[in-house]
């Protein structure tokens, strides 16, 4: 028996989905979630095997809430029209059904996921690519959503302060503390924008409004002071990035 989730913030699509689904009963519907918050504890508490997830939703989108899983489990997306998705789900997911889809179209999805039986580390590889390949979306930038415990933050682009290197994480730095993502310094280098992030160090990029002002430091090294008090070290390299950007 396989378990199965259905997120979607639309009743009439869970209730498609349910009824599709009947005709499949080696697949028990474990729970039924209306947004992305739900969705994260749902995985949480049943582990299933295969979710249907819709990527518009209120709070969190899909995409949001599949990087704060931990054991990522097979998915079948269910969305509406989105062009910058459809490279993603035609590179990396199992498959992606387009509403509003018949029937017809959705066995195949099923057929299709039970013939492949994905094993965990094989789904969590195909997973991550269709992540990275969505975050390349303008609609990915404007926020970081973390986990802090079992609650769910979203940070605003424009709250950020700096990012440093932290092991295997990025620390996230806020007026309100920082905050652990599972993404590289070169993810966010990629991501952010370069009119209002600079990566000034290998370790750390800063966010352009937060500085206050630049001292000399060690050799070609020198120091960027930031609002909040913080002193984030410029490499010779950052340095020259950093002029460019301000224009001087």
């Amino acid at each position: 028996m396989k378990r199965a989730l259905i997120i979607d913030d639309e009743p009439l699509a869970r209730m498609v989905v349910l009824e599709y689904l009947q005709g499949f009963p080696q697949i028990e519907v474990m729970q039924e979630c209306s947004d992305g918050f739900e969705g994260l504890k749902a995985i949480q508490q049943h582990q299933p095997d295969l979710i249907f997830l819709d990527v518009q939703m209120p709070k969190i989108n899909g995409f949001e809430m599949l990087e704060l899983v931990e054991h990522q489990p097979a998915v079948i997306f269910t969305t509406a029209f989105d062009e910058y998705a459809i490279k993603a789900f035609e590179a990396h997911a199992v498959d992606y059904l387009l509403k509003p889809f018949n029937k017809d179209r959705f066995n195949k999805a099923i057929e299709k996921y039970l013939a492949q039986a994905p094993e965990a580390a094989v789904t969590t590889k195909h997973n991550e690519e269709l992540l990275e390949t969505a975050s390349h979306s303008p609609s990915q930038h404007e926020r970081i959503v973390v986990k802090t415990g079992t609650k769910v933050k979203i940070i605003p682009v424009h709250d950020v302060e700096y990012l440093a290197a932290d092991d295997d994480y990025v620390s996230v730095y806020t007026s309100e503390g920082s905050f652990l993502k599972n993404k590289t310094m070169n993810f966010f280098e990629q991501t952010l924008d370069p009119r209002q992030f600079v990566r000034v160090h290998r370790s750390y990029i800063i966010a352009i409004q937060q500085i206050t002002r630049i001292d000399p430091y060690e050799k070609d090294a020198h120091l960027a002071i930031l609002k909040s008090g913080a002193k984030v070290p410029v490499s010779k390299t950052g340095y020259v990035k950093l002029k460019q950007v301000l224009g001087i």
